[in-house]
């Protein structure tokens, strides 16, 4: 159970850091909110590859389809933070 935790973590930490990578423009997020966007996308990319292939994580979750998922699920994830956190360029007085 520890080994499947720390290796979410890892896998969290690695697509959250190529998705914020990939992103244009500046994320100020730390280490933990990396991890955490990079959790979420594996979970965001690991439910949108059931729902257009039917595949489930029945081969185990380290596969480098699972990892290729996380990586686009992460992309996906960081493009609605920064879209839902942008500023707007109009300023009021």
């Amino acid at each position: 159970m520890l080994w499947t935790i720390l290796g979410l973590l890892l896998v969290g930490l690695i697509a959250g850091f190529i998705a914020r990578a990939i992103i244009p423009g500046k994320q100020s997020m730390s280490i933990v909110m990396t991890i955490v966007l990079g959790v979420v996308g594996s979970f965001v990319g690991g439910f949108l590859g059931f729902l257009l292939f039917g595949v489930g994580p029945e081969g185990g979750f380290l596969q480098p389809a699972g990892i290729i998922g996380s990586i686009l699920g992460a992309i996906l994830v960081l493009a609605i933070y920064v879209f839902a956190t942008r500023r707007s360029g109009v300023r009021t007085r």
